[in-house]
């Protein structure tokens, strides 16, 4: 599933978006401000981000700028009504992928979207990439933390460790919580999907009556 980033502040700008996003099938996470912005691109992993520049407490700009240092194989669109030429030169030195001027198609927005994946896919490099530091009860990405509770990494490493194999929520639940006998299996089903918002690869897979597993992405 492709992750989007989209930072605005106008909020029927961002709904109209956010519709044309969900027809794509795209999971989208909104931040109104830079602020937010800043939250997202540090805990979580994205594949494109679209800014707009004039947003409360920190620019788009600047965002740009944070997320082609921590995240640099995630496309990046300006979506901004500043048209001037010095905001766009700034925004392509700062490596901006694309850039385009409010008011816009939606349907030209979806396009320049999918060149940008293009282009950043053929880039990226195919392996995964994810680094499991038991010393801190974290999983990393291209340098990035994933920002996993205890409970999430505890079972992320379990299945990380043996791929293929299947957990049912039984054994999740014993290694999260092996004395505590009034905790329902079913909240392992809550961590799971917690775990596959927060990984950049569709790699825990469920197996229907039975449980969950990791399987590795093909090199």
């Amino acid at each position: 599933m492709i992750r989007v980033l989209y930072l605005e502040d106008e909020e029927t700008i961002r709904e109209v978006v956010c519709e044309y996003l969900a027809l794509e099938n795209y999971h989208v996470e909104v931040a109104v401000n830079g602020k937010e912005a800043r939250q997202l691109i540090q805990s979580q992993i994205f594949d494109v981000a679209i800014l707009d520049i004039m947003v409360p407490f920190i620019s788009g700009l600047d965002i740009l700028e944070q997320l082609v240092q921590l995240q640099p194989h995630c496309g990046t669109i300006m979506l901004t009504a500043l048209g001037d030429e010095h905001s766009q030169l700034e925004a392509f030195n700062r490596l901006a992928d694309d850039y385009i001027i409010k008011p816009f198609s939606p349907i030209l927005l979806l396009k320049r979207i999918q060149s940008v994946l293009r282009r950043t896919k053929s880039e990226a490099p195919i392996q995964q990439g994810l680094d499991v530091k038991k010393e801190n009860f974290q999983v990393y990405y291209d340098q990035a933390s994933l920002q996993l509770t205890v409970t999430e990494f505890l079972i992320f490493e379990a299945m990380y460790q043996h791929p293929q194999r299947v957990y049912t929520r039984e054994h999740l639940l014993e290694i999260i919580a092996p004395d505590d006998f009034m905790v329902s299996d079913r909240v392992i089903d809550a961590h799971i999907k917690n775990l596959r918002k927060k990984l950049p690869f569709d790699v825990i897979k469920t197996v229907i009556g039975v449980g969950y597993c990791y399987e590795e992405v093909p090199q």
